[in-house]
């Protein structure tokens, strides 16, 4: 066993008397009595005063704190006891509540969870990278330390998606980008509360964990993480020995937290199915399924928690997707069912995994384009990875990454006011301008074509130099990265009226060329794709000679305004602007 996974063990072997909750757990779970023949644990969640990392003689039992084995949930009692029912192997977690903070491993992680595996991984899974040492028996109890420590209602919380380093070299890009803009954001702010990475932590070599959690700690934030399809043992034959290696590193794979008032659940709806049958094929086979247990325990978990208390939900794979809403890869098959138990509550959820950044509003079905005001909000993030580190370099030698529908790499920032209104943001990891939107200009018919030509030059494809023969025809292209269905955007020439864009669905014809010129530094697989946040609209056909200034403006999915400009110049027929 890992240093890590003995500190997650709050374990004191003073022979507790257990007091008895299993009724509560049995009311949550919907049945009467106790399991017939179900072992238990039995623990007590504490106040930490003197930060030791154990129980010391002054340290107070906490009432009322909610414990899990990932189904049922309970409260601790007055002394802050629990019992709990447990199987042949388990994860057991204390639910952080709002006004305490969890106490950390040399790694810097947060430890809150126990793991019950008395036999350890299966030795004949024969696994790649290290998973759980043998466990032994449960012992007399499992205890969780707390410390007391002040939460405002205002805060932010950083957060990544699909970091996805498949080499040293490329969990180096993370660090000089991602994590870099974290650090200067914290010395500029004092609101980022905590972060969190939801999936795809890194891309299958799971032997990069340890440095990347030593990168991580530089932040000096507490950081959450979920799994991914590329944090998975592909030698496991099904789903329930596929996060070895994951739950050695990070403890439980599903779990929850309170921080200010709101509930944090971070679920794992990557289902694995196994490993591909095809001869040479790399990775496995997954869906995305949230699934009954994990359902079971989000219900329990929130027939605990007052219905006007706003949830987050975090997973990896979105619950509905613009390239695929029914595609079992990319969607999640029971959205559904998660909707139903988050129905009445105010709830955001959020979401990685398609290298792309989309909004989209679902009903109580699961579908997408509900408009109604009781619709979900679900939010997939932009990959820190963006286009998988793929793209040429910069003046760093940093893969550009700009992500397949156009956005530049980068995360959100997600911010709480009062404990009650809920937003995110987008920040981009290397662009030191900070721009919300890209303005191309699409003047010439052909461009897909000659964007492949060795000697043309995007700024000539799609830059801001036109013959005024052209004006009528020259479509403005705006990809406002954080855009979706409720956002507006406009653009105006001088101090000319505004003109209405339409969003579209399309490629980025920017990343599509850039894709195109520079084939050599992107990944096999990595093709422009349908952007959901791409607004077009013609030139004025009257448009003189001369050089105009062109401002768009745009209103985001949370009615913020945002606004850029680029410099046009309309040539006449001796190739003049005026």
């Amino acid at each position: 066993m890992t240093d890590h996974h003995t500190l997650t063990r709050r374990t004191t072997l003073a022979g507790a008397t257990a007091l008895a909750l299993a009724p509560l757990a049995a009311r949550a779970q919907g049945a009467p009595g106790t399991s017939q023949g179900a072992g238990q644990v039995t623990g007590v969640v504490y106040e930490d005063r003197g930060g030791r990392g154990r129980r010391g003689p002054d340290d107070p039992g906490l009432p009322d704190v909610l414990v899990s084995n990932g189904r049922e949930v309970v409260r601790t009692g007055a002394d802050g006891r629990y019992t709990l029912p447990v199987g042949d192997e388990a994860v057991i977690f204390v639910i952080k509540p709002t006004g305490f903070s969890l106490p950390t491993g040399p790694d810097g992680l947060p430890l809150f969870s126990y793991i019950h595996q008395p036999a350890g991984t299966p030795p004949d899974l024969a696994l790649r990278y290290p998973g759980i040492a043998p466990t032994g028996p449960l012992p007399a109890s499992v205890d969780f330390g707390l410390v007391r420590r002040p939460e405002a209602g205002d805060f932010d919380v950083v957060l990544f998606t699909d970091p996805q380093p498949e080499s040293h070299a490329e969990l180096t890009f993370v660090r000089e980008t991602a994590i870099a803009r974290v650090l200067g954001m914290r010395d500029a702010s004092n609101r980022i509360a905590f972060g969190m990475t939801t999936g795809d932590v890194l891309f299958d070599d799971l032997s990069l964990y340890p440095r990347q959690n030593r990168l991580i700690a530089q932040m000096g934030l507490p950081w959450f993480h979920l799994g991914g399809n590329h944090d998975l043992n592909f030698e496991a034959p099904d789903a329930r020995h596929s996060r070895e290696t994951f739950k050695r590193s990070f403890g439980a794979p599903y779990y929850a937290l309170e921080y200010g008032g709101v509930l944090f659940l971070m679920l794992d709806n990557v289902h694995y199915l196994g490993a591909h049958t095809a001869t040479g094929t790399r990775g496995g086979r997954y869906e995305g399924r949230i699934g009954e247990r994990q359902l079971a325990f989000v219900e329990n978990l929130l027939n605990l928690t007052p219905t006007d208390r706003p949830v987050v939900v975090a997973m990896h794979i979105p619950l509905a997707s613009d390239l695929g809403p029914d595609d079992p890869g990319i969607s999640t098959a029971d959205r559904a069912q998660l909707l139903r138990l988050l129905a009445g509550r105010p709830s955001l959820s959020v979401s990685g995994h398609t290298h792309t950044t989309e909004h989209h509003y679902l009903g109580p079905d699961g579908r997408p384009g509900a408009t109604g005001e009781d619709a979900h909000h679900h939010h997939v993030l932009t990959a820190v990875s963006g286009s998988w580190w793929s793209g040429p370099p910069d003046r760093r030698g940093i893969a550009t990454a700009d992500s397949r529908d156009g956005t530049p790499h980068g995360f959100h920032l997600l911010s709480v006011t009062g404990g009650r209104s809920i937003n995110t943001r987008y920040v981009p990891a290397s662009d030191d301008a900070g721009r919300q939107m890209r303005i191309v200009l699409e003047s010439q018919f052909h461009a897909d074509d000659l964007a492949r030509l060795p000697d043309t030059r995007l700024y000539e494809l799609l830059g801001a130099t036109i013959p005024a023969e052209s004006a009528g025809g020259t479509t403005v292209v705006v990809n406002l990265f954080d855009g979706g269905p409720r956002s507006r955007v406009s653009f105006r020439v001088g101090d000319g009226p505004p003109v209405a864009m339409t969003r579209t669905r399309r490629p980025d014809p920017f990343v599509a060329a850039l894709y195109a010129r520079n084939a050599a530094t992107k990944k096999s697989w990595v093709k422009a794709e349908p952007c959901s946040h791409l607004w077009v609209a013609r030139l004025p056909r009257d448009l003189k000679p001369g050089t105009h200034r062109l401002t768009v403006e745009a209103t985001d999915e949370y009615g913020r305004p945002h606004r850029d400009a680029l410099v046009l110049e309309v040539l006449d027929g001796a190739g003049r602007a005026g």
